[in-house]
């Protein structure tokens, strides 16, 4: 398995909101853990509430005595729900803050995938597919039929989310599984990327072969930046099979 994870604060931010973690080692009973987080609020809040999430999502992670990674990754976010609600109630600086969230592992050919927010988990092959469904207004309104992809993709309100930790009591999340091919490489990124990189680049840079993980991670941060970097951008990339397919 080869990793490349990355954060970049973009063009036109002052502050980086967007939180990664990437860790091809076990976390708890899970064979690897990779997350992607994007938080909002004013001053630190945003940052807090990512950054935070997240580790409270590992470390909820690392104890579970589980062995469903769909009930693991369950708990554990709806734990990071919990304690981000309880810090807004606790710190009036924080009032408000909230973050999304996707998570993955891969166990054997399969990978498990949350999703909770618009930021988003790809697989690349022959084609690249989005995986995860933004939880969006204006993704609500393209899958309604009352917008396009192409009109969605500049809307004015493309950043109204309908979800997120730490907007509810509860926290509501999609769950995907997928099979994996020899050759698929995962995206996972906040919409800091997915707004700025057309899908046709993502897939062209990301089948580059011949280019190492990390040289095609940095080319899609920079190819946000050239395009105006609007937000913070996350990214993890993965190779579940790099090493397989080397040793055939």
């Amino acid at each position: 398995m080869r990793i490349y994870s990355a954060t970049d604060v973009g063009q036109k931010r002052k502050m980086n909101q967007d939180y990664v973690f990437a860790s091809s080692d076990p976390i708890g009973n899970l064979p690897n853990l990779f997350v992607v987080a994007d938080g909002m609020g004013g001053h630190n809040a945003g940052d807090y509430a990512s950054s935070h999430a997240v580790s409270v999502v590992v470390e909820e992670i690392r104890q579970d005595r589980d062995f469903n990674p769909v009930k693991v990754i369950r708990h554990a976010i709806e734990s990071a729900n919990r304690e981000i609600i309880e810090q807004a109630q606790k710190d009036e600086k924080l009032k408000g803050m909230g973050t999304t969230m996707v998570v993955s592992t891969i166990v054997g050919q399969y990978a498990y995938v949350a999703n909770v927010g618009d930021s988003r988990l790809y697989v690349a092959n022959r084609e690249l597919q989005q995986i995860t469904r933004d939880h969006s207004l204006v993704q609500e309104m393209v899958r309604m039929g009352e917008i396009s992809v192409e009109e969605a993709r500049n809307h004015p309100d493309k950043n109204i989310i309908t979800r997120a930790l730490g907007a509810e009591r509860t926290v509501d999340v999609d769950f995907f599984d997928l099979k994996l091919e020899p050759e698929s490489v995962i995206l996972m990124c906040s919409d800091g990327l997915s707004n700025m990189v057309e899908d046709s680049r993502i897939k062209e840079i990301l089948s580059r072969r011949d280019e190492a993980l990390d040289e095609r991670g940095r080319t899609l941060i920079g190819e946000a930046n050239r395009n105006g970097g609007k937000d913070n951008i996350a990214i993890v990339l993965i190779e579940p099979f790099a090493n397989e397919v080397e040793e055939c």
